[in-house]
């Protein structure tokens, strides 16, 4: 049987490293096995999908070296790649378990639901659904359909016992049945969910090794039991242990860049961010730390997998980075620096915003240097020309970070509208608004236009350094992020 391993991930936002993670892993499994690597884009959530999200995602594992073997932009025999263009295979699957009794109509309301799952939760139970639709007779759910009732289809579980999980790096796991939801398979609007889409695409695309992050073990009972009710042989799981930040905790863009696109515009090689990445989870035979994409396959075993809590360190990475750099000769790391800088803002584009500002040439360099930079170099000291106090201008950079954090048109016309927007409706003045934002982007008390500079540097940058500056001003704790948090969602920012 030939080794099959995907990586699937959702279009709704930046490509993140977590992804590139499981995609190394899956790849150099795949590859050490003379098997295939698939690329499928899970874009069911039609309102958060975008094509500019994809393309992204593919971009991202071209830049990487991670190529794909089938997918959007591969056809192969097991086509469409893309979830969005299989709903007629859902359905068909659907009325399969509904015929055979593995899965029922559920006509609870979401307040119903609600309340359930607030007594369950007073009472210090699992949250989960309590059966009730599960019996009723073919009349009654015939009625409500006719009577256009909404309704959402679940899967049965068993009532107890255990699921028995084999994990390749693990062992076997067993999970109590009643520990276990009964998981809704399609929604109201006739769309899979996660669980039920994403077994049907693993068998049809004849996947065999599946490779995702330890946060799925407790979702392997239903996936498992679904194999089981279509008759289907169940593919090998492989839970690897998640990234972590510093602190331990889960690995987040609050705590951390973890856009793709962040560390290829800051200069990172994308054999020295693959090397990282293997380095986190997996070690060589000889314990070297510096290896290739193609050293890494060579050598693969998930013997060599380590389950231990991998902290992304970007300092750690950065001086991965330099070790790679510094082993080019002058004429690779001139390459590479070429490479690099043709990506980033042209020379072009930065004269029409500092034409006006300059008499003679070598005052450019100071007035643009900031659109080259990763992180500005500031300091408190910055702040101190801006009239709010330091509680309000978190407050603005954060507010700030949040409203270009969901916006997928990176133009100078959204930028101004998105912010402008928002100044208005926390009733400050444009002026007053802008300027802290104005320090965090550029660093500097003089340069060329925001809105303009930001376009031109990129969302990634930009959003790191809002970031930057926040931190810089002490940061925002959990109980502050749920105080902002609701007085944004009542700016209700489109």
């Amino acid at each position: 049987m030939k080794v099959r391993t995907r990586v699937a991930p959702s279009p709704t936002g930046d490509p993140h490293v977590g992804t590139a993670y499981m995609a190394l892993f899956s790849y150099c499994f795949a590859k050490k096995h003379g098997g295939d690597f698939i690329l499928r884009i899970e874009d069911t959530d039609s309102e958060r999908s975008s094509p500019e999200a994809e393309k992204k995602i593919m971009d991202a594992l071209d830049w990487l070296g991670l190529s794909f073997d089938e997918g959007p932009s591969k056809e192969g025999r097991h086509a469409p790649y893309r979830q969005s263009e299989r709903s007629r295979l859902y359905k068909k699957y659907i009325q399969e378990l509904l015929a055979s009794g593995n899965a029922f109509r559920c006509f609870c309301t979401r307040d119903r639901l609600e309340e359930l799952r607030k007594s369950q939760m007073s009472e210090g139970k699992t949250t989960r659904y309590d059966g009730l639709c599960l019996n009723l007779s073919e009349s009654d759910v015939a009625q409500k359909i006719s009577n256009n009732v909404p309704h959402v289809v679940r899967m049965r579980v068993p009532d107890n016992g255990n699921c028995v999980v084999n994990d390749e790096l693990r062992g076997v796991i067993e999970i109590a049945w009643d520990q276990v939801d009964m998981q809704v398979l399609m929604k109201t609007d006739g769309t899979p969910t996660y669980h039920f889409a994403v077994v049907v695409d693993d068998h049809l695309m004849e996947i065999t090794h599946i490779i995702r992050g330890e946060e799925w073990i407790n979702s392997a009972p239903k996936h498992i039991k679904l194999y089981e009710y279509f008759g289907w042989d169940m593919p090998s799981l492989i839970h690897m242990p998640l990234l972590r930040n510093p602190d331990k905790s889960k690995l987040s863009k609050r705590k951390n860049p973890t856009a793709i696109d962040f560390y290829k515009d800051m200069g990172f090689l994308p054999e020295a961010l693959l090397n990282y990445l293997g380095m986190l989870g997996w070690s060589m035979p000889g314990g070297e730390e510096k290896f290739s994409l193609d050293e890494m396959v060579a050598d693969f075993e998930l013997s060599r997998i380590t389950l231990g809590a991998p902290i992304f360190d970007v300092e750690k990475l950065k001086w991965l980075n330099g070790v790679w750099l510094r082993s080019y000769d002058d004429e690779k790391y001139k390459e590479k620096l070429i490479s690099w800088l043709q990506e980033k803002p042209s020379i072009k584009s930065i004269i029409p915003l500092v034409k006006e500002r300059i008499d003679i040439f070598t005052e450019m360099a100071p007035l643009t240097s900031f659109f080259l930079d990763g992180m500005p170099s500031i300091s408190l000291e910055d702040f101190e020309s801006v009239t709010q106090e330091r509680e309000d201008i978190v407050k603005i950079l954060q507010f700030s970070l949040w409203c270009l954090e969901v916006q997928t048109d990176w133009s100078k016309e959204v930028i101004h509208d998105s912010l402008i927007f928002l100044a208005d409706n926390m009733n400050l003045k444009v002026r007053e608004f802008l300027r802290p934002i104005f320090i965090a982007i550029s660093g500097k008390s003089v340069s060329p236009p925001l809105f303009d500079s930001m376009t031109i540097i990129g969302p990634d940058i930009c959003k790191a350094r809002l970031k930057h500056s926040i931190e810089l001003l002490g940061g925002v704790s959990k109980k502050q992020t749920k105080k902002l948090e609701k007085i944004y969602r009542d700016i209700k920012v489109d």
